[in-house]
């Protein structure tokens, strides 16, 4: 009875997510409820074990760090430069932006990146009078394929590499990368071809855009050193995570209340909070609520355990299938909870004769990783950036999401076989 409540639960709450007819965050947080009211598991395990914390004080505390900085005008600054250096034309500057996005998600971790771009996109796009969504598009798919080169990049990776001692952050970057940077390329290929009749900027525009002085719009110099000070000293304090063994969350929010205290003259703090995107927040928290009911029931770990009896042990036929497998399902269910379960199966296979389990590693991190494009709820930094949209008078659908990251999720796919294929499996064929 437990796993057909929580079924139809999660299914009804993701009809109306798809929808979109009622706010999303109303309706996870009421469909995470109501496992609560029909006993699929009490609360106590839902604020224990199934709502991520990190993830929500890790947001919370990037999302303070972005509404400080932004008062400064720092990217706004940045945003200009950026097409004063490309002379305003919009296809090179989605390439750009796009890049930075990647490179940034790789060495800090997609949610930071996010966080910090986005704002500048909406500048650019209203400078320049470009519509925003194939940049904030393009952006969500670059942070997602940029973030499964390395172990901080996103949430799967650091799982993977918290449960597997002898896997390192230039193991990841080793054995992922290259195949990270040919899907990077091709998409961005193809995101070009769909975009480009909407890429067009006036001349006039760009004539505006060259008389401009990106210094003008710094509002608050001794805002923007203070901001901009405690911004790179949390950058760099991710980047060297790995090393100093603090939590990414901590830094966060450290990062953030220190910029809060060193900034109380100049910001008001009640207008800070304000600020936060609190609807994302709570979208989160309705969703872990959702996702905890079908693995406090045990669909996700049947479906892990699944996998075991469809490959027979076979080490090719098990890779591929949890590609295939983690990235489909990573694209509709949130991909932690999903990768939670399968690394102690994954550790199991050793009883049935496997010895070399890093192929299998690589291929849950590029399945959760890139599948996390397929669907606007597939990745923490979609959501992020649909929140983000929203509130900034630029929204986009799930429909909308759906028709460019599902064809780009199953090209990754496909590019990651081959890669798999014959970097760690043709010799066991």
């Amino acid at each position: 009875m437990g796993v057909t409540l929580a079924l139809i639960i999660f299914l009804c709450s993701y009809f109306f997510i798809i929808t979109e007819k009622l706010n999303r965050a109303v309706i996870a947080c009421f469909g995470g409820v109501l496992m609560l009211v029909f006993g699929v598991y009490e609360i106590n395990a839902a604020f224990l074990h199934h709502i991520d914390w990190h993830t929500i004080t890790l947001l919370l505390a990037m999302m303070i760090l972005v509404s400080i900085t932004s008062q400064s005008g720092f990217f706004e600054y940045v945003a200009v430069s950026l097409a004063k250096w490309v002379d305003g034309r919009p296809v090179p500057l989605l390439i750009v932006i796009s890049s930075l996005t990647a490179f940034g998600s790789a060495f800090l971790n997609n949610v930071t990146t996010v966080l910090l771009i986005v704002p500048i996109i909406f500048t650019l796009t209203s400078l320049l009078k470009l519509p925003a969504v194939p940049f904030l598009l393009s952006l969500v798919m670059a942070s997602n394929i940029g973030g499964t080169a390395t172990l901080i990049g996103d949430p799967p990776n650091l799982m993977i590499g918290q449960a597997v001692d002898h896997l390192t952050f230039n193991d990841f970057l080793i054995h992922l990368s290259p195949v990270v940077l040919i899907i990077f390329i091709i998409v961005m290929g193809g995101l070009v071809l769909l975009y480009r009749k909407q890429l067009v900027v006036t001349k006039e525009d760009q004539a505006k855009l060259y008389a401009i002085n990106p210094t003008t719009y710094i509002k608050d110099r001794k805002l923007l050193m203070k901001s901009v000070s405690v911004l790179t000293l949390t950058t760099i304090a991710f980047i060297f995570q790995p090393f100093i063994h603090v939590e990414l969350t901590s830094i966060a929010m450290v990062g953030a209340l220190l910029l809060m205290l060193i900034t109380h003259e100049e910001q008001d703090m009640e207008e800070v909070f304000r600020s936060v995107e609190w609807v994302t927040l709570f979208f989160f928290i309705g969703l872990f609520m959702l996702v905890g009911g079908l693995k406090e029931v045990g669909i996700i770990d049947e479906i892990a355990k699944s996998i075991i009896y469809y490959t027979e042990g076979d080490l090719p036929k098990t890779a591929l299938f949890i590609l295939w497998g983690s990235g489909i399902l990573s694209g509709f269910v949130d991909n932690i909870p999903f990768v939670a379960a399968m690394i102690p199966v994954i550790l199991e296979f050793q009883e049935y004769g496997m010895n070399n389990l890093d192929p299998l590693w690589w291929a849950l991190a590029l399945g959760a990783c890139l599948g996390g494009n397929a669907t606007i709820i597939g990745a923490t930094a979609n959501v992020i950036v649909a929140g983000m949209a929203a509130k900034a008078k630029h929204p986009f659908s799930y429909l909308e999401f759906l028709k460019v990251g599902l064809p780009i999720a199953i090209i990754s796919f496909i590019i990651s076989t081959v890669y798999l294929y014959f970097r760690y499996l043709a010799n066991f064929m």
